[in-house]
């Protein structure tokens, strides 16, 4: 009888439960581990570093309220992203063209004042966030290797786009687990490092643990100034556009097919293949080269990739795929930002509490502190292996962060304008405009304008998100956006049959508690806005 499967659940063993318990885990670890690790590289960038750093060495350990907080509020959009992209099937970008694209009324209206400002608004913050990833790759290479200039640094951080050659395109139809692993490893690399250096300093864990608690100081100008700081730059657009992208994947295709609006794939043309001697492409060389051409052809479309111009035109994922990998995914993005965004960033506060504000010796110093300082005062207080390690966390952090920004990049014109480049071409494309500024400013100002440069990238994060939460809070709210067919229901009713369709919509609290958080990081950005202006004009 139906009723009676729940009796049977209970009646299990302890021994059996565990066993189900331990499947799960295991099926969790194989097939849905890893889109939460590279969702979480953005919110322990160098930008992070630069703030993080800032607000431990002027206010010791009080501000690792102000990161626990953080990364709770970017966990939750980045939910509210995979949620939208495992109901759906369609990432956030192309959610945007699908709504504001080809409007019933005022068609122009929206197209040209709504979608194409957000596009450029998006591509803004891509290029931003290459260009905070681009300067923190630079500086640890200098550090590494003191005998480099920065802008040394900063023109052979621009050539790491060799790295993509190996890897197939991770946004495509499925996932890319070597991709994911490579990520996993440089945040694993982040991780130790910081854990090792930490391990060398005298933390005071009580005052420490302290710290994760609200306190009056909080609302000192200091305070709440870099407070703002650390909300501006935790919480990251680019991120929730991949993540959103990324919960598309079918992670485990046996009995879970994709939307009903699948697109085949379209094939690849053989244009350099068909062009190259016989007698070439047999060769090694000749394979070779047929390998490097095919890193810079245009990808075919996704399957998830759709030309409807109405969410009422277009079905979601089937209700065995979203139960399939929802709760996986969930999981994944919540425990990896928790887990390791959260843990580095606090870990680097700390660092900077006990190096800089109390000189790891009691003594407060109450020093502000940049990437530099903090290497050479780890250097000079804890020793070089410990200085030599802050300098690998750092250039790893970079490397990965600058990868996932390429690809939240691609997702970004695929998705609004439907462009489609090779994440080859696209990383040349960004990395050329990230290092033009960077290295005019490197040779003409040199560790202060490379400090001043990091710093104007996070103000410039900041400032784009709140136009990115807005459309993802509307559409997770939607209940057009967010229904699912039950799986009994005829196709033919779906403009009549309502009490047949699964809900997935956010409710009234998670859409207000989403606005809420959209709400404060605008406030924040005014303020900080504000407070440059006035510190510029004295």
């Amino acid at each position: 009888m139906p009723g009676s499967q729940p009796n049977a659940s209970r009646s299990r063993s302890p021994f059996a439960r565990l066993q189900a318990a331990g499947a799960v885990v295991v099926l969790h670890a194989r097939k849905h581990a890893g889109v939460g690790v590279v969702c979480a590289v953005a919110y322990f960038d160098p930008g992070n570093w630069a703030v993080d750093l800032q607000a431990g060495s002027q206010n010791g350990f009080r501000l690792l309220f102000t990161v626990l907080v953080a990364g709770l509020f970017a966990a939750y959009l980045q939910v509210l992203a995979t949620r939208l992209g495992c109901v759906t099937g369609l990432d956030l970008a192309s959610h945007c063209r699908v709504l504001l694209y080809d409007r019933p009324k005022h068609k122009l209206f929206y197209r040209r004042l709504v979608l194409y400002p957000l596009y450029l608004l998006s591509e803004v913050a891509i290029i931003a966030t290459d260009l905070a990833e681009l300067l923190g790759s630079a500086i640890g290479l200098c550090l590494l290797f003191p005998q480099l200039q920065l802008w040394h640094g900063v023109l052979i951080t621009a050539f790491d786009v060799v790295l993509l050659l190996g890897l197939r395109d991770p946004l495509r139809s499925t996932p890319v687990k070597l991709f994911e692993m490579l990520i996993a490893c440089m945040v694993l690399a982040v991780l130790i490092c910081m854990v090792v250096v930490i391990s060398k300093l005298h933390v005071e864990w009580g005052a420490a643990f302290k710290g994760f608690l609200p306190s009056k100081d909080l609302f000192g100008v200091s305070g709440l100034y870099t407070s703002v700081g650390i909300l501006g730059a935790t919480v990251m657009p680019h991120s929730l556009f991949l993540g959103s992208t990324l919960a598309t994947q079918n992670r485990v295709p046996a009995g879970c097919p994709p939307a009903d609006d699948v697109k085949p794939e379209a094939p690849q043309v053989p244009d350099s293949h068909e062009t190259t001697p016989r007698s070439l492409r047999e060769s090694n060389f000749g394979r070779l080269l047929e390998f490097v051409a095919s890193r810079f052809r245009t990808p075919p479309p996704s399957q998830h990739a759709t030309r409807v111009k109405r969410h009422a035109d277009r079905e979601n994922n089937t209700l065995a795929f979203i139960r399939a990998h929802l709760n996986h995914a969930i999981v994944d993005v919540v425990g990896s930002l928790l887990g390791f965004a959260v843990l580095i960033n606090s870990m680097i506060l700390i660092m900077a509490g006990m190096v800089f504000y109390y000189g790891d010796g009691g003594t407060v110093m109450n020093k502000s502190a940049s990437l530099f300082d903090a290497y050479d005062l780890i250097h000079d207080i804890i020793g070089a292996p410990a200085a030599t390690l802050f300098a690998v966390a750092l250039l790893a952090a970079g490397q990965s962060s600058s990868i996932i920004a390429t690809l939240a990049g691609q997702a970004v014109s695929e998705g609004f304008l439907d462009w489609r480049l090779s994440p080859i071409v696209r990383r040349l494309l960004t990395r050329l405009i990230a290092v033009i500024p960077s290295m005019a400013v490197a040779i003409a100002l040199g560790r202060h304008g490379i400090d001043t440069l990091l710093v104007a990238s996070q103000v410039i994060l900041a400032v784009v998100l709140p136009f990115i939460i807005c459309p993802l809070i509307f559409l997770t709210s939607s209940k057009t956006v967010m229904r699912v067919r039950k799986p009994d229901v005829l196709v033919s009713h779906l403009d009549t049959v309502w009490d047949d369709m699964v809900d997935y919509s956010s409710g009234k609290v998670a859409t207000l508690l989403g606005c809420a958080i959209g709400l404060l990081v605008l406030t924040a950005n005014i303020y900080v806005i504000a407070t440059l202006i006035e510190g510029a004009m004295r």
